[in-house]
């Protein structure tokens, strides 16, 4: 009985889940603001994938000079 509860209870949570993520792209679709928005989050991940090449370049440059001078 419980086991049926549980399963139940996932199922519910699921279908609200569902249902919150549908009003949230039905709000998004007809929004004024989605250019706006839209270019918010290209600019956003332009610069999360900017900072992550450095990062990584900043990281091959340490380890490149770790291995030509290991006692650094």
């Amino acid at each position: 009985m419980v086991m049926k509860e549980n399963n139940n209870s996932k199922i519910i949570l699921a279908a609200l889940a569902g249902a919150a993520i549908g009003i949230a792209i039905g709000y998004f679709m007809n929004s004024n603001k989605k250019d706006e928005i839209l270019n918010d989050i290209k600019e956003g991940a332009s610069k999360l994938k900017d900072d992550l090449s450095n990062n990584l370049d900043n990281l091959k440059t340490t380890v490149e000079d770790h291995l030509k001078n290991p006692t650094s």
